[in-house]
């Protein structure tokens, strides 16, 4: 049995960690009244003190700690530190020599030892002390930067350039060590200049000084006959590029790569990163041309050739246009299944490796039926990822749930995207792991993103286990950790919240990692792959005939399928005049992704200027200038066909924060849905700022999540039947102030019919059980 004491001694440490130094001080001190020889416990007060900035204290206890026990160094390390901080440097250095005496491997202490020496000028003790440090721990970077700055106060600037290099190798991200070598290889000599460049911009690009890193960069690449290493001046190039993508700069950046390919035509990360941007600026017929300028010198590149054969525009000028890249994208798909080659294992992993890369994202923003594509495609990657992994397509059997009699384990579900995080796909589905029945099931989530905020922090505490595992880009290691990882669990269902947003999840998604597999509608769109069992959708968001449209087995679950939490809206702080909306305007708000507006529809817009004449449109910028500049120009071709000045109709506002797109909504009139691919989070919150939704239903699923939000929440006279129609609703909400204020009036009264609807997720919940029982 734990005695009293050391479990109030526990109590008082978790308060301590915890900040709650008051109530942690009162639990010490109660201890030390009955068991006062309680070393550990005079060292945790000391601590205490220190912590709490009362150093005499901390000292006076740390001090009868070690009279209790001499043989413990880390109560003289805790000294040293309470030492210093009273000013006596000499007592602090002897007390860090004895913590390294009793424990030679206390890195801390050579660390503190040897700074304080340097601070008293004793740099050769303190030399002494970090080339010990370097030989206990050989791998430990903070010995060799702390060496490098000893060397660097002697004037041994190539000693210390060679100290500071190996800190940089052992911990590469650390811009204090890339500053002080930078500064050290300025110091030695001019032949030293480029090095130190490269050095320095790298401190800067750690620090995402993103413009001062990149003059470094250029310094670098710019200096006459400089003679680098390759891969030295590989990279300087791929940090330059990646500064001027987070300066915005894409133009100077595709120059940037397009030089790099000149110097190094075998260096493939710059076609990919070139490839990409000309992509996203609305060049595309030049991103094709750079990858097959790119299988010249790379002919076995799979990613070049996926690039060359598959890649579609980003937003097309009209209607015809689709057509063309669709039968681009059919001809290159028919003949990637022919050529890929799977015959040896090298291959196959350049493969999974090369396919990898890319989704066929925007396929599906063409608004056709692409149900047969997208299984070409899904037992593609099925066959490149069973030929790495033949062990994990194999079917799995669901463990059996009875532990003893009467006791059943519970249902262990699993949920992976990149995407847990205030996405879409993460404010769309954290209501099933929020909601979720703990004492039926145990959900694993698996995060592969690198962001977190406060909706990852949600699904942290609602899991049974809370998987971080981000991706910095698709490797083969990634597979086999993650996969290794999701088998392990031992999960009876795996959801994939959404397929085809990000590469390795659609790669992932070809694997049999669980007995059950489902995939919903983060992405929402059929996986075609052959080891998705279920998607998981919406009975009022199908239609009918939604069946034929999935290789999965279709789940309808009731109203709208997800529990969504209505936003927490700030007050309306800005004016229109804050986003370049006229006063007096009638404010159609059209926030969706500009590839989601088809051209053939571009007419809707100056239909409805027609007849409202106040009326303005606003749209939110594409991630690149050139994507946006296209649609302006799309634009500006439809009113001038109603003989109209889109300038006098149209705001295309930048990028906004989260806070100021709900202004933007609060300021509004009017939301227009987008045909063909509707919104889905954007109706949500246009709705819980109380703005009127005109939607006109498509043929797919992705084209009619507005319908479905709109029916459950009863409010369907702005839901249309044509173009014709919305154009119509569109006008009488614009000219009909009393019917607007109608229909505004039935959203607000209605809206606990929509939020937080708990009927999803019990349906969600009956479907996994019911599914494991047939299993």
């Amino acid at each position: 049995m734990e005695s009293t004491w050391a479990a109030r001694h526990r109590e008082a440490v978790s308060l301590q960690a915890q900040g709650r130094f008051q109530a942690a001080e009162q639990q010490y001190q109660a201890i030390l009244r009955v068991q006062s020889q309680a070393d550990a416990v005079w060292h945790d007060l000391g601590w205490l003190y220190s912590q709490m900035g009362q150093y005499q204290l901390a000292a006076q206890a740390l001090l009868k700690a070690l009279e209790l026990n001499r043989q413990q160094p880390s109560y003289h390390y805790k000294l040293g530190l309470v030492l210093e901080k009273l000013g006596d440097r000499d007592q602090a250095v002897q007390a860090h020599r004895n913590a390294i005496q009793l424990n030679e491997k206390l890195s801390d202490a050579y660390s503190e030892l040897g700074r304080l020496l340097m601070a008293s000028s004793k740099l050769d003790e303190a030399e002494r002390v970090y080339q010990q440090a370097i030989a206990v721990h050989p791998q430990q970077a903070q010995s060799y930067f702390q060496l490098g700055q000893v060397l660097a106060a002697k004037a041994q600037f190539p000693e210390a350039i060679k100290a500071y290099e190996v800190a940089h190798q052992l911990n590469p991200s650390d811009p204090q060590t890339l500053q002080e070598l930078g500064q050290a290889l300025d110091l030695q000599a001019s032949r030293y200049q480029a090095r130190a460049a490269f050095y320095r911009g790298s401190s800067f690009y750690c620090q995402e000084k993103y413009a001062a890193a990149a003059e470094q960069y250029q310094e670098f690449i710019h200096i006459p006959n400089l003679e680098a290493a390759a891969p030295t001046m590989q990279r300087a190039y791929k940090y330059l590029g990646e500064c001027l993508q987070k300066l915005e700069q894409s133009a100077e950046a595709i120059a940037l790569y397009y030089q790099g390919i000149q110097r190094y035509p075998e260096a493939n990360e710059f076609y990919y990163e070139l490839i990409a941007l000309l992509q996203n600026s609305g060049q595309v017929e030049k991103a094709i041309a750079a990858s097959t300028q790119g299988l010249q010198h790379l002919p076995n590149d799979l990613h070049l050739l996926r690039a060359q054969h598959l890649m579609l525009p980003i937003l097309y000028q009209n209607a015809a246009e689709i057509e063309q890249w669709r039968e681009h994208f059919i001809s290159g798909l028919n003949y990637l299944v022919k050529t890929i080659d799977l015959t040896t294992p090298e291959v196959a992993q350049k493969a999974l490796l090369g396919i990898g890369y890319q989704t066929n994202f925007y396929l599906q923003y063409q608004g056709r039926d692409d149900l047969a594509l997208q299984v070409q495609y899904g037992q593609l990657m099925h066959q490149i990822m069973a030929t790495n992994y033949p062990d994990w397509v194999k079917p799995l059997q669901v463990k059996p749930r009875s532990l003893q009699p009467n006791q059943q384990r519970k249902i262990r579900i699993g949920y992976i995207s990149n995407f847990l995080w205030q996405h879409t796909v993460g404010k769309l589905f954290v209501g099933w792991i929020r909601h979720h029945n703990s004492d039926q099931f145990e959900l694993y989530c698996y995060h592969l993103g690198p962001a977190v905020d406060q909706i990852t922090e949600q699904i942290r505490q609602h899991s049974h286990e809370f998987n971080h595992l981000p991706l910095q880009e698709v490797l083969e290691a990634d597979f086999q950790n993650i996969g290794s990882k999701i088998r392990a669990d031992q999960l009876d269902i795996l959801v994939f919240l959404d397929i085809g947003m990000h590469p390795f999840v659609t790669s992932l998604a070809g694997l049999r990692l669980a007995p059950i597999q489902c995939v919903t509608w983060g992405h929402p769109i059929t996986s075609g792959s052959p080891t998705i069992d279920y998607f998981l959708s919406s009975d009022l968001m199908e239609p009918e005939t939604a069946e034929a449209h999935y290789s999965e087995k279709l789940v309808r679950l009731p109203n709208i399928g997800i529990s969504y939490t209505k936003p927490q809206l700030p007050p309306l702080t800005k004016s229109r005049s804050n986003f370049q909306i006229p006063q007096d305007a009638i404010a159609y708000l059209c926030c969706q992704s500009l590839f989601k507006y088809l051209p053939q529809y571009d007419y809707i817009f100056p239909a409805i200027a027609q007849q409202v004449l106040q009326a303005q449109f606003i749209f939110i910028s594409g991630f690149d200038p050139g994507l946006t500049q296209q649609f302006e120009q799309r634009l500006e071709a439809a009113f001038a066909q109603y003989h109209l000045s889109y300038r006098s109709h149209c705001v295309i506002l930048p990028k906004q924060s989260q806070i100021d797109y709900w202004q933007i909504n609060l300021l509004s009139d009017i939301f227009l849905d987008t045909f063909a691919w509707s919104g889905g989070n954007t109706t949500l919150e246009a709705i819980a700022c109380n703005l009127p939704i005109v939607t006109c239903p498509g043929e797919f699923m992705r084209g009619r999540h507005s319908y479905a939000i709109l029916q459950r929440l009863g409010v369907t006279a702005t839901i249309a039947k044509d173009e014709a129609a919305y154009i119509e609703i569109a006008v009488k909400l614009g000219l009909d102030c009393d019917w607007r204020s109608q229909v505004v009036q039935q959203m607000s009264d209605r809206q606990s019919f929509l939020y937080d609807d708990l009927t999803c997720v019990t349906a969600l919940e009956e479907f996994y059980q019911r599914v494991i029982g047939n299993h």
